[in-house]
């Protein structure tokens, strides 16, 4: 089957296709399970996946894992995707489950973690470092608890509500809410002890401004 083949190929490493494919050849070619097509594919979105699924995972070998299922499933919906809105955001959306359904089996959204060493950081529901895309804060959040950082990675950066994330993660929405703001409160403590940034100095601006 051309879908377990092209996953031996993500396995090994495949070379870049030699020959440039527009979106709409790339999409015809996966739809038709032709493999130069996928994997031209692959090429062009999994670098910004695999930083997609680093943010959830524990480590980049399972962020690898994770982009290697994600793909495997994009290739086997492709033909589901319908235009409605850009062919990465599709892609991005399957990556983001593909990393839920495999955190999920952790069973440990509901996890809760003292903050009292937050040092009385307030906790403004809407802001965060606008330097998040930096390595060190992206680190910052990789080390905040499980289901913290799966909440504040799907609320601020991939955008679901709160309402969405409970379903998604079988939680309360009142459950997201707390643990969002424990994140983020986590996180800017983490930040200010590691001079990312500095609490008085540094004007935080909104989570969802970030992409």
């Amino acid at each position: 089957m051309q879908h377990i083949v092209w996953y031996l190929c993500l396995t090994l490493g495949c070379s870049n296709p030699k020959k440039f494919m527009t979106i709409e050849q790339m999409l015809s070619g996966c739809i038709a399970n032709n493999a130069a097509a996928q994997e031209a594919l692959y090429h062009r979105f999994s670098p910004k996946m695999l930083g997609v699924c680093y943010r959830f995972a524990k480590n980049r070998e399972d962020a690898e894992d994770m982009l290697q299922e994600g793909f495997i499933k994009v290739f086997m919906q492709i033909q589901q995707f319908r235009g409605e809105g850009s062919l990465e955001g599709w892609i991005r959306r399957i990556v983001v489950h593909t990393c839920i359904n495999i955190l999920k089996k952790n069973k440990k959204f509901n996890e809760s973690v003292d903050i009292i060493h937050a040092n009385g950081l307030m906790g403004k529901d809407d802001f965060i470092p606008s330097i998040i895309q930096a390595k060190q804060v992206v680190e910052c959040i990789r080390a905040l608890p499980l289901g913290y950082k799966t909440v504040l990675n799907l609320y601020a950066l991939e955008g679901f509500s709160h309402k969405e994330i409970g379903e998604i993660l079988d939680i309360e929405e009142s459950t997201s809410r707390s643990q969002y703001t424990r994140a983020r409160i986590m996180l800017e403590d983490m930040l200010v002890k590691k001079n990312i940034i500095h609490k008085n100095t540094i004007k935080l601006k909104a989570l969802r401004a970030v992409q």
